[in-house]
């Protein structure tokens, strides 16, 4: 008798043992209150992230999220780096500017961490191609692209079809203004905003070793990027009379309110648009830059990625980058972005994506060129100030001139 009760304390024991003394949930209600700022550059997300934010407060009611938006995220964000004031959890593009971040060693490194394997490679690739090939500093999010985004009911009206050649996309502008409409929605006084056509022409037509050939100082602007600044012309040729003296946030309205036919924003302001009228019925398509159709590609790249500090005390915003990362909370961000989640089997649905679909598909994809051009060019203000004085030779000479003069001081 004895030795049986000993034998059931002793199995009670191992398995008192083997359990562990709280879950995971228990331990961070236990832990001590931490409030972590979440740096981010997306400002038409502001609200979705706030929904995201409050959904992980409410499962870690011991970390608070304190979001922050700012205009002019990068050049804030560097000065901050220069203060050593670097924010707990960043949320941004996969661009120059985080690379050189990235290279700063501020950045906890992913490498090796189990939460990679959630994301889909190609992301992964993208941001070590772009950005640092070194480490894993950054956790790919969402992918983006840059798009023509159409009123369909107008289309329907003035007999369009989705051009898929050059030719046929101004045919398609010439026939809107004939018919006493719009043709393109411009909102050239945000300058970044001129870089949705210009990436888009530039991806397809400066070649795909123009960044290695002008890195190497055997090209130049001059050479390869005359076409893309006629063609940049033409299509301001075709925007409304006020292009230079509206912005981001009122385009999007204007468009909504039908201002235009056709309006040339990537997939991210989908959401804005509808906000303004629910009612509009969109569609999207690759802004074709040759006359070839089946060459050319829908310029896309990973739109936001998460990176955390490297600062011990801030090691639980893990957590949140994590909850982000869930299926339920991946699939609502791009349901309310109207974006691509860069999370294994989580998907883009929204029928109104169907023009760009078969990019995707066919992996006719080419990254944003400017994402690899040298930190600090500040190319959107230099495209914005060509597009107002028209000078294909100074705007290319510009180009070739800041490259060098941005390259020698980033080395």
């Amino acid at each position: 008798m004895v030795k049986r009760i000993n034998y059931i304390i002793c199995a009670i024991l191992l398995v008192l043992v083997s359990m562990p003394l709280f879950s995971a949930g228990t331990q961070e209600k236990k832990s001590k209150k931490l409030k972590m700022e979440f740096f981010q550059n997306k400002q038409e997300a502001i609200g979705t992230f706030n929904e995201l934010i409050a959904r992980f407060e409410k499962e870690y009611p011991n970390i608070t999220i304190v979001q922050n938006n700012v205009p002019e995220f990068d050049t804030v964000l560097m000065t901050r780096l220069a203060k050593n004031d670097i924010p707990a959890l960043i949320g941004m593009g996969g661009t120059a500017s985080f690379g050189k971040l990235a290279r700063t060693g501020v950045l906890k490194d992913f490498a090796g961490d189990p939460v990679l394997n959630l994301i889909n490679k190609a992301y992964l690739t993208i941001i070590k191609d772009e950005t640092h090939p070194g480490g894993s500093y950054g956790i790919p999010y969402t992918a983006n692209a840059n798009t023509t985004i159409y009123n369909k009911t107008k289309f329907e009206e003035l007999g369009i079809k989705i051009p898929g050649t050059w030719d046929d996309f101004i045919a398609s502008a010439q026939k809107s203004e004939t018919a006493g409409q719009t043709p393109f929605y411009l909102t050239l006084k945000t300058a970044w905003t001129a870089m949705v056509p210009f990436n888009a022409l530039a991806a397809n037509l400066q070649g795909d070793d123009f960044i290695e050939k002008r890195l190497a100082g055997k090209t130049t602007f001059q050479e390869r990027y005359v076409g893309v600044a006629k063609k940049m012309l033409t299509i301001v040729k075709y925007g409304e009379k006020d292009k230079f003296g509206v912005g981001y946030g009122d385009g999007n309205v204007a468009f909504a309110k039908g201002k235009s036919v056709m309006y040339l924003q990537g997939v991210w302001a989908i959401g804005d648009i509808k906000k303004a009228n629910p009612d509009i019925k969109l569609g999207v398509f690759a802004l074709p830059a040759l006359n070839d159709a089946s060459k050319n590609r829908l310029v896309s790249g990973v739109d936001t990625l998460f990176a955390l500090s490297k600062d011990p005390k801030y090691a639980r915003g893990k957590l949140f980058i994590e909850f982000m990362l869930k299926p339920e909370s991946a699939k609502y961000y791009i349901d309310k972005e109207k974006e691509f989640s860069t999370v294994k089997g989580v998907l883009q649905e929204d029928p109104v994506m169907d023009g760009i679909k078969v990019y995707f598909k066919t992996g006719r994809i080419a990254g944003f060129p400017d994402h690899s051009y040298p930190t600090g060019m500040q190319v959107p203000n230099i495209v914005q100030a060509f597009l107002h004085k028209g000078d294909v030779s100074a705007f290319l000479k510009t180009m070739d001139s800041e490259w060098d003069r941005v390259q020698k001081l980033n080395k």
